[in-house]
């Protein structure tokens, strides 16, 4: 097969049958390293050249967000970037493809170089010759679903001095299936656990985020989402299911958690299980709904239920976050919680007339303290995925959440102010 990779390093091998293919890049101003592209702020991207900066107009060095991408073939990707400038110090955040968090906040001094590697999977949306997934109007702009690997990189002062990306194919693969709680959301100031979550890991695991806002699990299989996941799932993945929040609002004969919802999530199971794969229920993060005394109003009905029962059927594993939610937002408090939502006042973004109080969706905040009780929540369970936990995440107790002032987030330049879908 014959590939090309214009003006990029391309390595092909035949070991063991495979092709291995390295895309190299040097941003460093001066002599370009041997078997590097040389990078200039002239290198836009376009499918022709197959590479180059994209979506902003910024550039390595100008100390504002800037965008790469390479155009590469759907799979996992380890991604090694070399922070840090001879000239000057700086503070980096990487990110990928729609908002994935992988490095958060990095300090360099100056002439000081910092090499972090992980692994990212990139997708789009073919499944067949003659089957595609069929993504929401809204999803058609989303950089999760299109044929580039997009990289951000972000911070007080971002740098970055190498670039280079592999295919890879032997580390597992942690496939997420669920709603707007889940899903990797693009624009400011909405976030998801799912996309905050790849942080606390290191270069031995990947996620690969299907979850979409107002799936429910019949809808999520019936727009192949699931059969798109199916088509890269191998044996010693998993597959990690939220559901909940839409389902319930699903009416008529067949509805409901002991029976369209538990058959769909057996569909999952089914099919997992028959390719190696191992199967996690996630039960629904709770809405915030307080009462007057402070205490969180169950709003999800048989739904949570539902899936405990169907994980001793199945003899699966179940991360109980709506008992674990439960607790953050009361340790929270009333008031305190809604830092954690999307609640902000009207012109606080472009575009934002009126005030923004979404008891749903979590911004970066939310999103990053949720992701931690889901990694308690695997490491309750004995999963085996948390030995790749990364040295510097700590133990996490919903009832002692970090405070908000230790968090601190890089807004990414594009912003929306309508709601994800489902609720």
């Amino acid at each position: 097969m014959k590939l090309k990779l214009l003006a990029t390093t391309l390595l092909i091998s035949t070991f063991c049958a495979a092709q291995k293919v390295e895309y190299k890049f040097d941003f460093e101003q001066g002599k370009t390293l041997k078997g590097y592209t040389a990078i200039t702020s002239k290198d836009r991207f376009s499918a022709e050249k197959g590479y180059g900066y994209d979506l902003q107009p910024s550039s390595a060095g100008e100390n504002k967000p800037f965008y790469f991408s390479v155009q590469v073939p759907d799979g996992n990707y380890k991604v090694t970037v070399k922070i840090g400038s001879a000239n000057k110090a700086g503070i980096t955040t990487v990110r990928g493809e729609s908002r994935r968090l992988f490095i958060e906040n990095l300090p360099t001094k100056k002439g000081e170089s910092i090499e972090e590697t992980f692994i990212i999977n990139k997708r789009n949306t073919k499944i067949s010759e003659n089957e595609f997934v069929q993504i929401k109007a809204r999803e058609k702009k989303k950089l999760n679903w299109d044929d580039k690997l997009t990289l951000e990189f972000n911070g007080d002062a971002p740098l970055l001095e190498t670039l280079t990306i592999e295919k890879v194919n032997n580390v597992p693969t942690i496939f997420l299936c669920g709603n707007s709680t889940v899903v990797d959301q693009d624009n400011e100031p909405w976030a998801s656990w799912g996309q905050m979550i790849p942080r606390f890991f290191d270069k031995h695991v990947c996620f690969a985020n299907y979850a979409e806002s107002g799936e429910s699990a019949n809808t999520f299989i019936s727009a192949g989402r699931l059969a798109k996941a199916l088509t890269q799932m191998k044996a010693g993945d998993y597959i990690f299911m939220e559901f909940g929040h839409n389902d319930q609002k699903q009416k008529g004969p067949g509805k409901g958690p002991y029976l369209s919802f538990t058959s769909s999530l057996r569909t999952f199971i089914q099919e997992a299980k028959v390719r190696g794969a191992h199967p996690v229920l996630v039960t629904p993060t709770q809405r915030r709904s307080f009462n007057e005394e402070g205490k969180i109003m169950d709003t999800h009905g048989e739904y949570p239920n539902a899936m405990k029962k169907l994980a001793i059927e199945e003899n699966i594993p179940l991360i109980d976050l709506n008992a674990t939610t439960r607790t953050l937002y009361e340790t929270w408090g009333i008031e305190p919680s809604k830092n954690a939502f999307v609640h902000y006042p009207a012109n606080t973004y472009p575009g934002q007339t009126q005030p923004l109080a979404d008891n749903t969706h979590f911004n970066p905040y939310g999103a990053y303290e949720i992701s931690k009780c889901i990694i308690e929540g695997m490491k309750a369970n004995k999963l085996d995925i948390v030995k790749y936990l990364r040295k510097d995440y700590k133990p996490f107790n919903p009832k002692q959440p970090d405070s908000l002032a230790s968090f601190h987030w890089n807004q990414s330049p594009f912003t929306e102010v309508e709601k994800p879908d489902g609720n």
